[in-house]
């Protein structure tokens, strides 16, 4: 050998780390070494290899002949170096098997693969069992038989180890290889099994089904073996007998292939697939498999049955089995709950994942293998009821078969099959170093640098891997998310092309397996959104397949898209819009999950379409300050009061959309959303008191007001907690200017009153604004508008307990800010009197509160879900902070605020209620106060019920931030924190 050709630099090019133990180990090869240098720089690890074959070198019987063969036959090398360079397990085996090297010098291994039939034949004969034989039993000693086994499955791996690395092989054939040997080595296992049950074996037949990977001909090179067994009495024997037998053979099958012996293990046999899992018996007849799928099975099983395919024992059992599976396969998507269990099931895989494993993670992750399979499998089980053409088991087989069937886009097609191949083969590289099962990509240098070359990347074999890995990972994900979608569109988009297409009614199936409740109306949509040739119809088809995706996972994907044409065709010819959901992915995100869960904001989004643009930015609520500016300069760029106002109203129509929207998607806190309504209505009611105060002059020929005037807010509104929907409940304040006629100020500040209502409350593009004065003295009796001492007159002679208790919600805001602030220092006497309300006013109170609780609850409505008037709601918690107001504010300052969580934090810090109970009160009416926004924001009106729609019902939990499917724990909680809430009101306001 050449000096040249061994120098340290050239080493280090061929891609050896350690070059001085290189040289050491070459040395001691000697000449035979020389033509090997450049193989072993085509292998995954050339340290790893040049020790491997010096270690092998050291124990085979003529180390001469060993290293003339790898010198003189490259064939030999490559296959050789191959597996000693990227297996370390292998490497092992051929050390304690030396003379397994001359299987890799077989001139016909990298042409042909082994037949399943003489794999298991070796496999068999290996533990002394006769092939020919319908049930082989082992006649080797246990142990002999059990070692032989683990041989025999290793040097088959070996070789088909070599042909992969050495001869790129096809990753669909290695993994139907892996299956061919795994069904062999179940049916020697059983042999063996068989010889440890002894003569009784006969009295049972046992089939054994793979599953999962193994039985869709995919297996990795390490993996769990999923099966189902099934059995029936051999002839003549008795059902209890059988089951016994069965039971034995298959449990002992299992531990022949998982137990742990001198020649390692083979692979954990598992059987948790089958009915009940694994508390269900082991064993089962066919008869006692088609009683469970008939009536307990769920969809997850179905899907796995999919894979079903019989590989071992009696397989004339086993295959009665899958027969009978079948119907119940392809039938499966048209059972109850189709969508939401396929959902769930794809939650669960991906919740289940360690949070330190997400981002490297080959199988579960986003972008992963699972992806590619559940989405293939999904579209098998809608399609395949009509279409035995998709049903192939094997994922690869079935994209190709979806593809050719139009079911899957052709470009869609290939660059997932590309993908997945990818994503298996590196699978593969990775579990082959040590023979571990393993879905993660490493993160050390050596191991990615190793896993790169075995990939073939001998170039930058790190950043290569990574950055083909990170490609194939994105291109798996866009996909997934279009992959349902995509053919859809050009089943009514009427694109000329080639490219295969879903007939209508396969179209409709998919939709309705995607959760759309009426895919023909759906299909409406999509033809009205893509057809044609206009640049508006291109973006549209590169938009909807991820729109419609974000539908389906949304509460009510009907309302979602068809909410997105009505506002498509609003804004379809503004040039901003279509670009901006193409440009701009939180747009779109936020715009779908909007539309297909609150009938609220799509209101909104009608009829302020520009209210799109909004969501790209910040959703939180604007202060009342700069509200205020606004509607003012907007209102006085109008003559006419009723232009003014509803140009005023646009902003308000605005700005609740904006309050809408942050609380659907969980960014604004719910005392927020009470807060920021509260504020736009102030803005609202000062720019149209303007409004409706010009009105009326010029109506009178007035050059001035006579009157000062003044807006206090009342009950939730003056507490800062309004509500969608809820009315502003006011009171109108006036004082004559100085020198004005008292009867000419009052009649003036009676025509402003009525002018703002009327204004308010006249149709138009966005929700009313109903002012209501009814807490005024004497109701709708009484005066609408009153001078500050009419109100202290009322107060001092007339008023009620309950009338003080109104005005702890007294929030003077809009209008006059000297008339605001003289009326609170009129009205703080009464509401926070100083030595507290008489025990006698307290009784009154708890009167009160108990015909409300007998006498204001709808008829049929549910004491325990009312949201307003029920246990443990609104109502029970705010008259408890209410009532301690009304006692104690007198003397604790902290207790003077119309809020009720503020008024409830001072109440926990002056002792007048304990920690816990506090927390209670507080937790249960933020949770109420969400509750009660969800269901208006779904149904689009105010509500105080929890909806008894299931999709509103499931709208709200979403919106609660409940993951799909959660219904249920959802009312579980609401009733949770108002029962405990009732405790607490029970103890504190009552007693």
């Amino acid at each position: 050998m050449s000096r040249s050709a061994t120098s340290k630099g050239n080493l280090l090019r061929l891609g050896f780390q350690d070059a001085d133990a290189a040289l050491v180990a070459l040395d001691r090869l000697g000449d035979p070494s020389g033509p090997l240098l450049a193989l072993m720089g085509r292998t995954a690890d050339p340290d790893e290899a040049l020790a491997g074959l010096v270690r092998l070198a050291d124990v085979v019987p003529d180390p001469g002949q060993l290293l003339d063969a790898v010198a003189g036959d490259e064939g030999t090398a490559m296959r050789l170096l191959c597996v000693l360079g990227a297996s370390e397990a292998l490497s092992d085996h051929l050390v304690r098997h030396p003379e397994h090297w001359r299987e890799l010098a077989d001139s016909r291994l990298g042409a042909t693969r082994p037949a399943a039939w003489a794999v298991r034949e070796g496999l068999l004969l290996a533990v002394g069992a006769d092939p020919r034989d319908p049930s082989p039993v082992a006649t080797k000693a246990d142990a002999e038989a059990v070692d032989a086994l683990r041989v025999e499955y290793r040097r088959v791996l070996l070789r088909l180890a070599a042909r992969d690395l050495s001869h790129h092989l096809g990753v669909d054939d290695a993994a139907a290889e892996l299956s061919d040997l795994a069904a062999g080595t179940l049916d020697a296992a059983l042999a063996v099994a068989r010889a440890r049950v002894g003569p009784d074996a006969r009295l049972a037949r046992l089939g054994v089904v793979a599953m999962g990977k193994c039985g869709g001909h995919e297996l990795n090179y390490v993996s769990d073996v999923d099966v189902i067994f099934v059995h029936a009495p051999a002839e003549g024997a008795g059902e209890d007998a059988a089951l016994r037998v069965a039971t034995q053979l298959a449990s002992h099958l299992m531990r022949v292939c998982s137990d742990h012996t001198g020649e390692g293990t083979i692979w954990p046999v598992d059987a948790a697939l089958r009915p009940e899992g694994k508390a269900g018996p082991l064993v089962r007849t066919i008869a006692s498999h088609r009683g469970y799928y008939e009536r307990w099975a769920k969809t997850w099983e179905f899907q796995a049955l999919l894979k079903a395919r019989a590989v071992a024992g009696d397989l004339a059992l086993a295959s009665e089995f899958v027969e009978m599976t079948r119907p119940m396969v392809w039938s499966a998507a048209e059972r109850d709950g189709f969508v939401e269990d396929t959902q769930a099931m794809r939650r669960r895989v991906v919740e289940h994942i360690p949070a330190k494993e997400a981002e490297r993670q080959l199988k579960l992750g986003e972008g992963g293998l699972r992806d590619v399979e559940f989405a293939v499998q999904l579209l098998q089980l809608v399609h395949g009821r009509a279409d035995e053409r998709i049903r192939p088991a094997t994922t690869l087989s079935a994209l190709a078969e979806l593809t050719r069937g139009g079911y899957v886009g052709r470009e869609d097609g290939d660059a997932l099959h590309e993908a997945y191949a990818f994503l298996r083969t590196l699978e593969h590289r990775i579990q082959l170093h040590r023979l571990r099962r393993t879905h993660v990509v490493p993160a050390d240098e050596s191991a990615l640098r190793r896993t790169g070359r075995s990939m073939g990347y001998l170039k930058d074999p790190v950043g290569l891997l990574d950055t083909t890995w990170q490609h194939h990972r994105r291109e798996v994900r866009r996909l997934h998310e279009k992959l349902f979608y995509r053919p859809l569109l050009t089943a009514v988009a009427r694109i000329p092309g080639e490219e295969a297409r879903l007939s209508p009614e396969a179209a409709e199936e998919r939709l309705a397996a995607l959760g759309y409740l009426d895919p023909t109306g759906a299909l409406r949509h999509l033809e009205a959104l893509t057809s044609g040739v206009s640049r508006a119809a291109q973006i549209q088809r590169t938009l909807l397949p991820v729109l419609l995706g974000w539908f389906a996972d949304a509460p009510d994907p009907d309302a979602g898209l068809f909410g997105f044409r009505r506002i498509s065709e609003s804004l379809g010819s503004t040039p901003w819009y279509l670009s901006t959901l193409r440009d701009e992915g939180q747009v779109a995100e936020r715009l779908a999950r909007l539309l297909a869960t609150s009938r609220y904001a799509t209101d909104l989004l009608e009829r302020e379409p520009q209210g799109v643009r909004m969501l790209g930015g910040d959703l939180r609520p604007l202060s009342a300050e700069v509200l205020t500016e606004e509607m003012l300069a907007t209102a006085r760029r109008h003559e006419e009061p009723e232009s003014a106002v509803l140009a005023v109203r646009g902003v308000r129509r605005r700005e609740l959309l904006r309050i809408a929207a942050g609380d659907l998607l969980g960014l604004t806190d719910v005392a927020d959303v009470g807060a920021g309504l509260s504020r736009l209505t102030d803005a609202t009611l000062e720019a149209t008191l303007e409004v409706a105060g010009r009105a009326v002059r010029a109506q009178r020929g007035l050059d001035t007001a006579p009157a000062r005037m003044a807006v206090v807010a009342m009950g939730r509104y003056g507490g800062f907690e309004l509500s969608y929907g809820s009315d502003a409940d006011v009171l109108f304040v006036h004082e004559p200017e100085p020198g004005a006629d008292a009867q000419t100020a009052t009649s003036y500040a009676q025509g402003v009153a009525n002018e703002l209502r009327r204004l308010l409350a006249l149709p138009g593009p966005d929700p009313a604004l109903l002012v209501d004065a009814d807490l005024r003295p004497e109701g709708r009796q009484g005066a609408l508008v009153r001078t500050l001492d009419s109100y202290a007159a009322y107060y001092a002679k007339w008023s009620k307990v309950w009338e003080a208790q109104a005005l702890l919600r007294a929030d003077p805001v809009v209008g006059d800010p000297d008339l605001l602030r003289r009326f609170a220092e009129m009205v703080d006497p009464l509401r926070y009197p100083a030595d507290g309300i008489s025990e006698d006013d307290v009784f009154e109170v708890r009167r009160i509160k108990a015909r409300v609780d007998t006498e204001r609850l709808p008829r049929g409505a549910d004491p325990h879900t009312h949201l307003k008037l029920g246990r443990g709601g609104l109502a029970d918690i705010e008259w408890t902070v209410q009532l301690l107001q009304m006692r104690y504010a007198g003397t604790v300052p902290g207790l003077r605020t119309s809020r009720t969580l503020e008024a409830l934090a001072a109440a926990r810090e002056a002792g007048l209620v304990d920690e816990d109970d506090a927390a209670v009160l507080q937790q249960a009416w933020r949770r109420v106060s969400r509750v009660r926004n969800a269901a208006t924001l779904v149904r689009g009106k105010s509500s105080d019920e929890l909806p008894r729609d299931i999709r509103e019902r499931a709208a709200v939990a979403a919106i609660l931030g409940y993951p799909p499917g959660s219904s249920d724990a959802m009312v579980n909680d609401q009733l949770r924190y108002t029962r405990l809430a009732r405790a607490v009101v029970e103890r504190v306001f009552w007693e």
